[in-house]
Formats: C-alpha cells, sequence, structure tokens
C-alpha cells in the first residue's frame, strides 16, 4: 500500500548557539562544522524524506535564538505544523529558556498547540543539564499536551556525532502526520 505525501513546516527552536543549524545541516546530509555565523532572523530550507512509506517534504525553519530578533522571528512560525526545542545539554540557561519558546511556538503559529519533540543537542560533551531532567520535564510537557493528542519526547542528539538526528525528524514527522490523521492537528 503506498502512503501519502505531505508538506510539513517545522521550526527548529531555542536559544541561540544550542546547535539548531547543525542540527538541520547533518539531517540534510551537509555534514559538522565547528565555526557557524549566527543566524539573522531564520533560515529555511527543503528536504525530502519517506517516513514510514508516506513521502514527506519538509520545510524547515531555523530561527535565530537571541533575544533581539524575537519581534522579527514571530512572523516565521506561522503556519508551523511542529517544532524541534532544542538546549544545549553543556548550558543550563538554555535549558530554562525552553517555556518560552514553547509559548512562543503556540501564540504564534496560527494552529495553537502542535507536535514537537525536546532535544538535548552537544550529548558528546560533558553535561551541566542531566538526561534525567531533560526526560521528566518532557514527561511533565506530555501531561500538559495530551488532551490535544501528542506526546513530548526527548532525545539526546549531537549534531557533531550524527546522535539522533534523523531519529529526531522522523519522530516529529510521525507525530505531525498522526494528528493530521486523527484531525487532532488544525490545517486551517
Amino acid at each position: 500500500m503506498q502512503g501519502s505525501s505531505y508538506f510539513l513546516k517545522i521550526v527548529l527552536m531555542g536559544e541561540g548557539a544550542v546547535g539548531k543549524t547543525s542540527l538541520r545541516n547533518r539531517y540534510m546530509g551537509k555534514g559538522f562544522k565547528t565555526q557557524h555565523l549566527m543566524t539573522i532572523g531564520a533560515d529555511f530550507s527543503t528536504h525530502r524524506q519517506l517516513i514510514d512509506g508516506n513521502a514527506v517534504t519538509w520545510q524547515i525553519w531555523d530561527l535565530a535564538g537571541q533575544q533581539s530578533f524575537q519581534s522579527v522571528r514571530q512572523r516565521f512560525f506561522k503556519g508551523a505544523m511542529g517544532g524541534l526545542l532544542v538546549f544545549d545539554v553543556t548550558r543550563p540557561e538554555t535549558f530554562m529558556a525552553l517555556p518560552q519558546w514553547i509559548e512562543e511556538l503556540w501564540r504564534n503559529s496560527g494552529r495553537g498547540v502542535v507536535p514537537m519533540v525536546l532535544l538535548g543537542n552537544k550529548a558528546d560533551l560533558k553535561r551541566a543539564v542531566s538526561k534525567k531532567q531533560a526526560e521528566e520535564y518532557a514527561k511533565l510537557l506530555s501531561r500538559t499536551v495530551q488532551q490535544y493528542g501528542f506526546t513530548m519526547q526527548y532525545l539526546d542528539t549531537s549534531a557533531k556525532t550524527g546522535l539522533n538526528v534523523k531519529e529526531a525528524f522522523e519522530l516529529l514527522g510521525r507525530q505531525i502526520i498522526q494528528a493530521i490523521q486523527s484531525g487532532k492537528l488544525n490545517l486551517a
């Protein structure tokens, strides 16, 4: 049985220098670079992938994490069907900032609550935020979003080594597709 085709707009969000651009580049097969220029406002790219027999065309918006871009960033959330919520496991302040990012996505997507996957990036480095802390936060968020038909899952990732990068996108894709098929995701 042949699957369906989906065009999925998602956002990569989190504080500056958590590795959003590196995760996107790794996922798209561009490898890892140790030096990056700061994202100004937002940058997007497209990528195609099969997920469980479904042809997915991703529109991936990489949003600037610096506070100075918050007002510009709002318009790039519009129409997002989901997000990868990224923090740096070596910088606790990036973990503490996650609630603001969630609120910003849900307020500005035009769809309300949408699926997300929580990513602890730079897992190849010495941790300052434990995996247990991140998993507990994901469980807490799951209790909030379950009424909308979603769960919040957590993955350690490393753009440098490739750890769970493809899995993160696939996990988000499955959640969005399931939400579309079940009518839980507002497509208006």
